[in-house]
């Protein structure tokens, strides 16, 4: 290869029996600049290694860790990678990132992704290094927590090795499953379900190899420069309280999901505020892999311990289900780790059965809203697929609903069948459009709307034109940062995102990058995703909020009513295609599909 970061080849393993071969996929330079890595690789991969229809939980359903040109090199936050594959949960494109040594050593092996195939005939590991692939049988790591079982396995195969796994929901194919390492986690999709389908408990990656940069030089520069500016004002907030600090501010500003949807502010958020937990149990501050923020927020808990806390996950299984006592939401948090779940999907899921016990359409009268100990027994009951309410649970909320029917669809909070982040569609219409009409679902990660709403330039309770304008802006620079691939808290340090991002690369790869350039590539991401989607089935009648959000009036704690109609929303959705260059039921033009290279 003469581009400088890549390796031009993907590994793709198929595990089939008791063993596991391995063959070189030649990936040509124009793919490589036409889609970076990551995100952006991983979607092109999908395409090519998919059989069209294929079941999520097939052995033929293609799993791809994909790494990114900037892997390796001294920049801050680089040591990310994505993982890529056919949702469980929602049965189309599914991607989630992560930060840990693993990005690195993965890549190291000598290859731009990886991708798996097969099934093993017993629980195993398989184990990647530059000399090449062997699965080996694990059935003493079976129903263990992921980090439990990279522990077990670094004593077994030595220190050297780098550890992917999952938790027993993996294993049980609990739809929201995830894949850990480090005590980070891929978390949305049910990735970890893809991989447990697969008999596999764990991928162990080796480092063997490096990958030279086209200047050397001005790498480090720029490492230095980045670094320098990761210290200044636009990530403080993150260094400081990290992003638990948004769950203040959103319950002030009416946005602050509570009580499945029901309301946008939350009366106990100030015990699960960060200033307060951070006054009274902060106990450190951590890193990922090769960051200079340090956003990671680690508080003690009752009893001894200490948990790593987020806004996503005490938003999901605080104020969603009615939770505010700390320890019960610690304490939740802890038990989705331990068990290898999504948060956001756990508490949303939860969070609608409590509503529906409300509503008289579960018979578990236990579930309530506000009680921690009923959120810890669902989480187990979820975990372990317990007959009845788990294994309704274990599925997600749009086909928990789909069973129990009696218009719960209406309320489960989701969109394509990924449950809803926390932010309020209505009274945040930039990120109501994109939550509608994002790929992977209701997804805050590739389209970060809220910034548009809450910056003061828009009014946030009447989307139009300009809301359409935000909306693909912001998944424009999501489709770059997750391809290149750089954490998203570093997006305000950059005056110029896509010039400073196109001149970082032409220092890595020594290609000549513009800021056109990656106004064309963040382009062509979002539309192949959406090429995949079409191809399994997907329609414009997805690109849509649940009815209660379309039909239920938000009352504000300022006494103003939010609304967000049908009408309004399909006028923003109409206009974000034509603002994508979609036809009018949402679809990628022919002239247009030569451009994602799809048949290379």
């Amino acid at each position: 290869m003469s581009a400088g970061g890549y390796f031009g080849r993907a590994l793709i393993v198929e595990v089939s029996g008791r063993a596991a071969t391995a063959a070189p996929l030649a990936i040509e330079e124009r793919v490589l600049r036409s889609y970076l890595g990551g995100v952006g690789l991983g979607t092109w991969l999908l395409h090519r290694c998919a059989p069209p229809g294929v079941d999520p939980l097939a052995p033929a359903a293609p799993l791809a860790f994909v790494f990114s040109p900037l892997v390796g090199t001294p920049l801050t936050t680089s040591a990310k990678f994505a993982v890529v594959a056919k949702s469980p949960l929602t049965g189309l494109l599914t991607d989630a990132l992560a930060s840990s040594q693993f990005a690195i050593s993965g890549k190291l092996t000598g290859h731009d992704a990886i991708v798996i195939r097969g099934r093993a005939d017993e629980l195993s590991v398989l184990l990647i290094d530059a000399h090449g692939v062997r699965l080996e049988p694990a059935p003493e790591l079976a129903g263990l927590p992921a980090s439990v079982a990279e522990t077990s396995v670094r004593d077994r195969f030595g220190r050297g090795w780098r550890t992917a796994a999952i938790g027993p929901a993996g294993e049980r194919g609990v739809r929201y499953a995830t894949i850990s390492h480090d005590g980070r986690h891929a978390g949305r999709g049910g990735l970890g379900a893809v991989l447990g389908a697969k008999n596999i408990k764990a991928v162990l990656v080796r480092a063997g190899t490096k990958v030279a940069v086209a200047d050397q030089a001005g790498v480090l520069a720029a490492a230095r420069d980045l670094r320098q500016r990761s210290f200044g004002p636009a990530t403080a907030k993150y260094r400081e309280l990290g992003t638990l600090a948004n769950l203040l501010a959103f319950n002030a500003v009416s946005t602050l999901p509570t009580r499945n949807f029901t309301s946008a502010t939350f009366e106990g958020a100030p015990q699960l505020a960060a200033e307060e937990l951070h006054e009274m149990r902060g106990v450190a501050r951590n890193s990922c892999a090769s960051c200079s923020i340090g956003c990671e927020h680690i508080y003690s808990r009752k009893g001894g311990g200490s948990q790593r806390m987020e806004y996503e996950n005490v938003f999901a299984l605080g104020p969603l289900c009615g939770v505010s006592d700390p320890d019960d939401v610690f304490a939740a948090s802890a038990r989705c780790d331990e068990l290898g779940i999504d948060t956001i999907s756990a508490g949303g899921t939860i969070a609608w059965a409590m509503e529906c016990v409300e509503r008289g359409l579960i018979d578990e009268p236990w579930l309530r809203f506000g009680d921690g100990v009923a959120l810890l027994r669902a989480l187990n009951a979820i975990g372990s697929r317990e007959p009845g309410l788990g294994e309704l649970l274990a599925q997600g909320s749009r086909r928990a609903a789909e069973t129990v029917g009696r218009g719960s669809i209406d309320f489960a909070p989701q969109v394509k069948g990924l449950e809803l982040p926390g932010y309020e569609p209505r009274s945040l219409q930039s990120m109501a459009l994109g939550l509608a009409v994002n790929s992977r679902g209701a997804d805050h990660n590739r389209s970060g709307a809220y910034e548009a709403d809450l910056s003061g330039d828009l009014d946030r309770f009447d989307g139009g034109s300009a809301h359409v304008a935000a909306a693909v802006g912001t998944e424009d620079r999501a489709a770059i940062m997750d391809s290149m691939i750089l954490c998203k808290f570093l997006r305000g340090v950059f005056a110029e995102p896509f010039t400073e991002w196109a001149a970082l690369l032409t220092t890595v790869t020594g290609w000549t990058v513009d800021a056109d350039e990656l106004h064309a590539t963040a382009r062509r991401i979002v539309r192949a995703k959406r090429a995949f989607n079409l191809r399994e089935g997907a329609t414009a009648a997805d690109d849509r909020l649940p009815t209660r959000m379309l039909e239920t009036p938000l009352e504000l704690a300022s006494g103003r009513v939010a609304t967000l109609d049908a009408t309004r929303l399909q006028s923003m959705v109409d206009g974000y295609y034509v603002a994508r260059g979609l036809d009018q039921a949402g679809r990628v033009a022919a002239d247009d599909l030569p451009d994602l290279l799809l048949d290379v």
